[in-house]
């Protein structure tokens, strides 16, 4: 049987309920929709992790968080983290998982209420430890939907580490590069050019020089 073909017309009728965020968020990442797929990439100490959290916690106005902290569990770093960025306020909204399964998740996902969006943290461990395979992530992005899924990846050489990171990144809507406490927008979705999200405000000016902000 022959897969369905779609014309120009019904591709311009299609509607998308976005993030109606703010400036601080928009401005650099547009507005996405709310179920479009994130991939984050950056090296260590660059602030990755940070805006990690701040986007999960932006995200708790629009629905639960469900993060999935392969890499750090629940360590003093994490708990750190989570104090200075006050998660303590989205109570209820946010939940961090350390050590489900790929196949655990999908059956998480299948129950009412459950999370709206998805943080693996990072993809790289989920395929090394928790069965995650580029095949079957993308099985699972098909039967959820209309779930937004955060894949945080680890970099080698500016580049994700491993194929199947640099395979997922391709099919993502949200491509975001973090780099000395900046967060960037690249690829097929953008905000305003030239914009990008401050992670760290002591921190861009330390690392950049960047006394403007």
């Amino acid at each position: 049987m022959s897969k369905r073909a779609y014309s120009p017309k019904e591709i311009a009728a299609k509607k998308w309920v976005t993030l109606p965020w703010g400036a601080q968020w928009s401005d650099p990442f547009g507005f996405p929709a709310e179920n479009a797929s994130w991939f984050i990439s950056g090296a260590s100490a660059q602030g990755k992790s940070s805006f990690v959290m701040q986007l999960g916690k932006e995200l708790c106005k629009y629905g639960s968080v469900l993060y999935m902290s392969y890499e750090e569990g629940v360590n003093q770093s994490f708990q750190r983290r989570m104090n200075y960025l006050g998660m303590n306020e989205v109570q209820g909204k946010f939940r961090v998982v350390v050590d489900d399964t790929i196949e655990e998740l999908a059956v998480r996902l299948s129950k009412p209420k459950s999370p709206k969006f998805i943080i693996v943290d990072s993809f790289q461990v989920g395929c090394d430890d928790k069965g995650w395979t580029y095949p079957d992530t993308v099985s699972l992005m098909k039967r959820f939907n209309r779930k937004c899924f955060i894949f945080i990846s680890q970099e080698d050489k500016s580049a994700p580490t491993g194929k199947p990171a640099r395979r997922l990144r391709y099919i993502c809507d949200m491509k975001v590069r973090v780099i000395g406490y900046k967060a960037y927008c690249l690829g097929r979705s953008i905000g305003e050019a030239g914009k990008y999200y401050v992670v760290w405000k002591d921190g861009v000016i330390k690392t950049n020089n960047d006394t403007k902000l």
